[in-house]
Order: structure tokens, then sequence, then C-alpha cells
């Protein structure tokens, strides 16, 4: 596996990681805690639309300077982490992690832990106490994080919590 910089030219290969995942159970937040509710979705790949909405976004987060780091299989892009350079967090001392995703045939084989340790590490490089994760409320998701350390922030921000309600907002001290 070759984990290297990716290069702004190739920000539409995250459209081609394979995201396929069966999910049996959502998180969401009450009263300051998580609760566990059962669901079951077949994602079998990205939304339609997802590519045309967000690639205009990390395009625009590569240009202040966002990290992006890759995952290659050869010309396969296995997985990747988006770190962004905007300070969030109620002392606007968090940075964000924008994306972090790994293809269906990559899971479980520690490329997801490795890509968030290279976000940690740009991150303390530019000053953060921490990392703003807003994940998908899947069970997968909230469990991989939380196996990182991460856990609820009393005080999501209230930009991105506003675009994303439904995800779980965590912080990851560094």
């Amino acid at each position: 596996m070759d984990v290297r910089a990716l290069a702004r030219d190739e920000i539409e290969l995250v459209w081609t990681i394979d995201r396929r995942e069966v999910i049996d159970g959502i998180y969401r937040v009450q009263g300051g805690e998580l609760v566990l509710e059962a669901a079951h979705f077949d994602m079998g790949g990205w939304p339609p639309g997802e590519a045309e909405k967000y690639t205009p976004l990390l395009r625009a987060c590569y240009d202040r300077d966002g990290v992006f780091t890759g995952a290659f299989d050869g010309p396969t892009l296995a997985g990747v982490s988006v770190l962004d350079t905007v300070w969030r967090g109620p002392e606007r001392n968090l940075l964000q992690l924008e994306f972090l995703h790994v293809g269906h045939p990559y899971r479980g084989q520690g490329l997801g832990r490795q890509l968030f340790a290279h976000a940690q590490a740009a991150a303390r490089e530019r000053g953060a106490r921490g990392l703003y994760i807003s994940a998908t409320p899947s069970t997968h998701t909230v469990g991989f994080y939380h196996g990182l350390g991460c856990r609820l922030i009393a005080e999501p921000d209230p930009e991105l919590f506003a675009l994303e309600p439904e995800d779980i907002h965590l912080v990851c001290p560094l």
C-alpha cells in the first residue's frame, strides 16, 4: 500500500472508493448521550449526487491547504483522509477531519487507523488541540471513532451541526 499526499487532480478518485456497507444500527444523541436504534440500510455505494455536491467542497478545502492523504493499492484509491484547516469548536482550537473513507475490500486491516493517524499528526503540526469529527451515525463508524478515543463533543460546532444534524459530532483530543 502506497500512502501519500493526494494531488488536487486526484480528488475525484474519492468517488471510486468502494463504499459498500450494510448498516444494522444507527446512533442518535438524546440528552447528551448516544442511543442506539435498530436500522437496516444496504449502502451499495455513494448516494446519487454526492460527487457533484462534495467535489467542489473538497477542492475548496484543498485550496486552503487542507491535508489530503491517499492510500493506493496500485492504481486503486483504497482509502483517503482529509483534514480541513478551518478552526472549529467552542475555543476554535480543533481542526475537522473532513473526510475519512476506506474501501470495502480494505476494511479491517488497519488502514483507517493509519489514515486517521496521518490526520492527527497534521493537526498537531498546525497547533490543534484536537480533531473535530462529524461522523455518519452508523454503528460501525461511531464504533471506529470511539475505538480511537473520540467522544461526543459537549458543544457541537453550530455551522457543522446545521449542515449535518443527524451526524454524531465527536472530538478526539490530541
